[in-house]
């Protein structure tokens, strides 16, 4: 692998990396900045979007710049470039936000919840809008992770405070996650962050401050590590027109005296490998706001 392009930005927490097929372009959130980035691929032209709220993670539609979003206090339709929004539900008490989100193979968005205050450590969720908004799994505190295996049968999901990334059985057609089970687990002081899968069904997991991103086999064996040189990398993408370049935000947050130049960047890697589409969220399953 090699690193072609490091877009210095100075992401505060980078997150939520994404490729556009429609667009050509990357699309990533600095949450804390309340920015959202689209990146030409072909011209390097960088666009910056300022978002009403904390934007944790997102998802495209068929409209273009429109995304399916998860904002701090819930979710919402959200038009970027005029910057009009539709709120959808707004599940959320004080001292959780949601966090990391993605649209599963037949449509449905996905996100998790996280606690930022530590008295409501362990009282996050995972939700799957859909026609309705449904709650698959309780009891955490740094919601993280989500993407499934290529074939849609394998769902990927971590708690990062517990330092694990859990599989489950997964039901494309209901949308139900069942068997859960142990898929990897990070060394103490690695905390796993987004991950997306690759063609070939290998997990690739952003680990925190590890200054890495981790390739999993399907079974769970560690099949490589790539090194990056900011410490606190946070989500990864397959991007560009094959699908075969690595896309990885990053984060300054929390680092003294700011840390290395580099951190809050993102890096563009060429590789040998070859990614997958992202699904486009399907809105016409929202009949009415979510009270």
């Amino acid at each position: 692998m090699e690193l072609i392009a490091t877009i210095d930005v100075g992401n505060t927490l980078g997150e939520c990396v994404l490729w556009c097929a429609r667009s050509r372009s990357v699309w990533w959130t600095d949450i804390e900045a309340r920015t959202l980035y689209r990146l030409c691929w072909e011209s390097r032209r960088l666009e910056r979007f300022q978002t009403p709220e904390r934007l944790c993670s997102f998802g495209f539609t068929a409209e273009p710049g429109k995304l399916i979003a998860a904002f701090e206090s819930g979710f919402a339709l959200y038009d970027a470039p005029s910057g009009g929004i539709t709120w959808i539900a707004r599940p959320l008490h004080p001292g959780i936000r949601l966090n990391d989100g993605r649209v599963d193979r037949e449509g449905r968005f996905w996100a998790g919840s996280m606690a930022e205050d530590p008295a409501h450590a362990g009282e996050g969720q995972l939700f799957c809008l859909n026609s309705g908004l449904h709650v698959r799994e309780e009891g955490l505190t740094i919601s993280n992770s989500i993407c499934w295996s290529p074939d849609g049968a394998w769902f990927y999901f971590a708690d990062s405070a517990a330092r694990t990334i859990w599989r489950y059985a997964f039901d494309s057609a209901t949308g139900a996650i069942s068997d859960k089970a142990i898929f990897a687990q990070t060394p103490e002081g690695v905390l796993p962050d987004g991950s997306v899968t690759d063609a070939a069904g290998f997990l690739w997991n952003a680990q925190w401050g590890a200054g890495r991103v981790a390739r999993y086999a399907p079974d769970g064996r560690l099949d490589r590590l790539v090194d990056l040189p900011a410490r606190q990398p946070t989500c990864v993408a397959f991007g560009g027109p094959d699908l075969n370049h690595l896309i990885v935000t990053s984060a300054r947050a929390g680092l003294a005296s700011g840390g290395r130049s580099v951190d809050g960047s993102l890096f563009i890697f060429h590789t040998s490998y070859a990614g997958l589409p992202e699904t486009e969220y399907r809105t016409r399953d929202i009949r009415q706001p979510i009270a």
